[in-house]
């Protein structure tokens, strides 16, 4: 049993094969003890529960501040990433500038709503995901004006492909003020992702918990750059103005707060915030460093990959991109077939979860799982496999 599974006692990792990682984590404990605790403040303090509540939004604050290295980052917090593009995207001069760039590689949140803004409202242009060697720079190349903004992101969330070359990126859409967006939700928790380092201070960058860093829902965060700070988002919700309340009224003019205040919403939920507080300090208390995070997903990625190949399986069947290094992959593994939702529904009789995208079967490991349970799932798999190639 992996040392930190007793961590996880309510989830029942020791038991059972989650190879979910890439989307649904388990939650470890102390999870449930900062939902309990945000129904005893409730409780305790009735309306006054806000001040507890806003300090608890605070760590979250300081926890993605933190991952992205970016000590003094002006951090929005959101319910999910679509409202938060959403408020970005309304704080852009679409009068002016009315063309976005994106991939199509994106998850749903980018790629349902730039589609439908492009039905009727404003030119997207899609630019093909792969080669993802020479995507930023492809999409660098199409940042001239009349474009906005670029979104695109840090790990694409079907095959876990690595995006090379975001600095570049951010540059190039800098030196042309064009915002950049980099969603990076499969990439926090899965490989490090420090901003100054790569190059990222100028850009855009939307994320959340709900995957690797196990928060759950409700977690999300955008991450506004220093330029960004006069923004007065078109999309707003009536925190965006506790900030200005001590300002001079202007007559005819929305007041915002300054930075992030004025990316904020309305009246949510802060139930998510104690959970995740919780859990923030539970990762730093065991270590759960994005370095030695991936470390683990490296190893784990490996170890999945080698059972694999050791298989020996049909390649019509299911077969991996052998090409690409697993360096250069997040935190889970893409398998090909032509029957992924039916290997899914396979591994799920035989008590493993997984899931698949169109001809990705996504295998999904996590730190709290040992290596004879990533064993025991491939060695499912195989037997899902040889059963579906054998036919009825």
């Amino acid at each position: 049993m992996s040392p930190l599974a007793r961590h996880y006692a309510r989830f029942r990792v020791a038991e059972r094969l989650l190879l979910t990682g890439h989307s649904h984590q388990a939650w470890p404990d102390v999870a449930r003890d900062g939902q309990l605790e945000a129904f005893d403040d409730a409780a305790r303090e009735v309306d006054e529960k806000w001040g507890r509540a806003l300090a608890r939004a605070e760590r979250v604050r300081d926890g993605f501040r933190t991952l992205l290295a970016d000590p003094g980052g002006e951090i929005a917090l959101g319910g999910s990433t679509h409202e938060l593009v959403l408020r970005f995207l309304s704080a852009l001069d679409l009068r002016r500038r009315r063309r976005l760039v994106t991939t199509d590689g994106e998850f749903h949140t980018l790629r349902r709503q730039l589609a439908r803004l492009g039905e009727d409202w404003l030119e997207v242009e899609v630019v093909p995901a792969r080669p993802v060697d020479t995507l930023a720079e492809r999409l660098a190349a199409r940042a001239g004006d009349p474009t906005a903004a670029v979104l695109v992101s840090a790990v694409l969330y079907e095959d876990a492909r690595i995006v090379p070359g975001l600095g570049g990126l951010a540059e190039a859409c800098a030196a042309r003020g064009v915002e950049l967006l980099v969603d990076a939700y499969h990439a926090l928790g899965a490989i490090p992702f420090p901003l100054p380092a790569m190059g990222l201070g100028s850009a855009w960058i939307v994320g959340g918990g709900y995957k690797y860093l196990q928060l759950g829902e409700g977690n999300c965060f955008l991450r506004l750059p220093p330029h960004a700070r006069a923004l007065r988002p078109a999309i707003t919700g009536w925190y965006a103005e506790f900030d200005a309340l001590a300002d001079a009224a202007r007559p005819g003019l929305v007041p915002y707060g300054r930075g992030a205040a004025a990316f904020a919403g309305s009246t949510y939920d802060p139930t998510s915030h104690y959970r995740a507080a919780r859990v923030m300090d539970f990762f730093g208390e065991q270590g759960l460093t994005p370095e030695a995070l991936r470390a683990s997903y490296r190893r784990q990625l490996a170890l999945l990959a080698a059972r694999f190949d050791a298989l020996g399986l049909d390649e019509a069947v299911v077969t991996r991109d052998r090409d690409t290094s697993l360096d250069r992959l997040g935190a889970f593994l893409a398998l090909d077939s032509p029957h992924a939702a039916a290997l899914q529904r396979a591994l799920a009789a035989r008590g493993v979860l997984a899931d698949s995208r169109g001809r990705h079967l996504r295998l999904g490991p996590a730190p709290y799982l040992d290596d004879a349970q990533l064993e025991a799932a491939v060695a499912r798999l195989g037997e899902a496999a040889r059963e579906l190639r054998a036919g009825p």
